[in-house]
């Protein structure tokens, strides 16, 4: 059976708008929401030295955010970051740094020619499995 994660179209429209914002490197962040449920994204910024194909969260930046949402009663929900050149797969990077079990891991990219493509995934054993996404009111 698969699961099936509803993003709120505001939400989405965020995220797609945060990766434009960006095209040649990639964006990353966090989204929190209450039992499981996506409602809001928390933008992180990338301070990898590598930041056109891979993502480092500001250490600080995510505190911040975990805070916030600890604030508004929300928890983590999905982990995000973008693919500027790439496919939504996850690279073996993203797999093997992946931490937290519990999260969706969110991809968005820009490869095919600026169409922009979003795919959810889970941790699953050693590698990931994807979540089906939909996009809800």
């Amino acid at each position: 059976m698969r699961e099936l994660i509803t993003l709120p179209r505001t939400l989405v429209n965020q995220l797609f708008s945060l990766v434009q914002g960006s095209p040649t490197q990639e964006v990353c962040g966090l989204v929190g929401g209450r039992a499981g449920v996506p409602l809001r994204c928390y933008p992180v910024a990338n301070v990898s030295d590598d930041a056109e194909r891979r993502f480092d969260m500001d250490p600080a930046g995510q505190i911040r955010a975990m805070r916030e949402m600890r604030e508004r009663g929300e928890d983590l929900v999905a982990i995000y970051h973008s693919h500027p050149s790439g496919s939504c797969q996850p690279s073996p990077i993203d797999i093997a740094q992946a931490a937290y079990p519990e999260a969706l891991y969110v991809i968005i990219s820009l490869g095919t020619r600026g169409v922009l493509e979003m795919r959810g995934f889970r941790m699953d054993g050693s590698g990931m499995r994807e979540v089906e996404l939909e996009t809800g009111d």
